[in-house]
């Protein structure tokens, strides 16, 4: 718990990715996070992780159906969606906290 505290206090824009492996909108939505990770490079964080081996944080953040994406800046919780979206809708919100 304390680490993932550290990795969200980044200056910028932190991209959670909540997922697990049966999941079949999970697969769907695993490439266009790794686009958007390109396309936004060095401008923020992005984080993949799997609710079935990190159970108490994922009850701790209340994440009741994955996917769920979650972007945090400075350590707070900032936008929260769950479901498949577009790569140009997820970097209009990071594009929104980048700044």
């Amino acid at each position: 718990m304390a680490s993932f505290k550290e990795l969200i206090a980044a200056d910028k824009p932190v991209l959670i990715d909540f997922h697990a492996t049966w999941c079949q909108p999970c697969k769907v939505l695993s490439p266009i996070v790794e686009q958007v990770k390109q396309r936004m490079g060095d401008r923020i964080q992005v984080l993949k992780i799997d609710v079935d081996r990190n159970q108490p944080l994922a009850q701790k953040l209340a994440i009741q159906g994955v996917p769920t994406l979650i972007i945090y800046r400075k350590g707070e919780q900032k936008w929260r969606q769950s479901g498949v979206l577009s790569a140009e809708a997820i970097i209009e919100q990071l594009e929104y906290f980048a700044n």
